[in-house]
């Protein structure tokens, strides 16, 4: 069985509390990515939270925030991480039960990396990890909007 250290990507993106809702949709777009570490900057690399693609609609445009409004604002500080050690299986059964499709990886508190749902098929856990976590995920969702 893999570990998460496996499959992660360990080139992450992040922004800190000093940046702005404006900062982040850039970083977003010029790196074809919805998902946004913030770490502590005197810290370096201690993860705080992380701003999605959907976290920039909802608490940002929606409620008519300006690009200048910071990172805090609107991001998501009750996060689900695992650690580089733990199995790609329990981190896929963690995605499915916490419907999320990214996780960041930390150590000692600090951000090494995020393991993405893509990063589970990709890496050929056993064949049925990542399909079964997008299936629970899926169903969920379809749930709530019906």
């Amino acid at each position: 069985m893999k570990k998460v250290s496996e499959l992660m990507s360990s080139d992450c993106k992040c922004v800190t509390l000093r940046d702005n809702v404006y900062e982040i949709a850039v970083i977003m777009a010029e790196n074809d990515i919805g998902f946004v570490p913030v770490v502590h900057v005197e810290d370096s690399g201690k993860l705080l939270g992380v701003v999605t693609d959907r976290d920039l609609v909802v608490r940002g445009y929606a409620k008519k925030r300006p690009g200048s409004c910071p990172v805090q604002d609107v991001m998501s500080e009750a996060i689900i991480t695992v650690s580089p050690d733990m199995d790609a299986e329990e981190a896929a059964d963690l995605m499915a039960a916490h419907q999320i499709r990214r996780l960041p990886v930390v150590e000692n508190d600090r951000l090494v990396g995020v393991l993405a749902l893509g990063d589970l098929s990709l890496g050929n856990t056993t064949g049925e990890d990542a399909g079964q976590a997008l299936s629970e995920i899926s169903e969920d969702q379809r749930t709530q909007i019906q």
